[in-house]
């Protein structure tokens, strides 16, 4: 008995181990293809997605859009951020070659983030999302406060 559950186990990995490898096999022909999908859970296009739909990262391509910066001028000009999220963003982005980074050899170092070409694809895209997020501004906040005053239970006068 004891056998059987061994063997039991052994083919249902077997199957799973197998369905996986068929999944990456597919995900992979369907990458070579050109047709990944970001509805595919599975899918890396979404971990493309996820670095590009973040706040940082819309920000920081829009400064660097106008020209080549420095660490502590973007840090500067983005209000909000910390100095650990703005280098994982910087190092994300560069790691992803969206961002180039240079570092120049005098003493005290200094370095200059720009777009890398691949980085610049993204200008419009993000711009346009950063000015609908500007024009809709007054419409989403009215219906924040809309959905947070039906939210509030309203005291009734034997409640007082």
């Amino acid at each position: 008995m004891r056998a059987c559950g061994q063997l039991q186990r052994y083919v249902g990995y077997t199957v799973f181990l197998g369905a996986y490898v068929q999944r990456c096999l597919l995900i992979d022909r369907g990458l070579q293809s050109g047709m990944a999908s970001v509805m595919d859970s599975q899918c890396p296009s979404r971990l493309v997605l996820d670095r590009i739909a973040d706040k940082w990262t819309a920000l920081i391509i829009q400064l660097l859009a106008k020209k080549t910066m420095r660490y502590a001028e973007l840090h500067r000009e983005i209000g909000g951020i910390s100095q650990k999220m703005l280098t994982q963003t910087l190092r994300s982005l560069e790691r992803d070659g969206l961002v180039d980074r240079k570092v120049y050899p005098v003493v005290p170092p200094r370095v200059e983030y720009s777009l890398s070409r691949l980085g610049r694809t993204l200008i419009e895209p993000l711009r346009g999302l950063c000015r609908w997020s500007e024009k809709h501004l007054a419409e989403l906040q009215s219906n924040r406060a809309r959905a947070r005053a039906r939210l509030t239970p309203v005291a009734s006068p034997s409640s007082r």
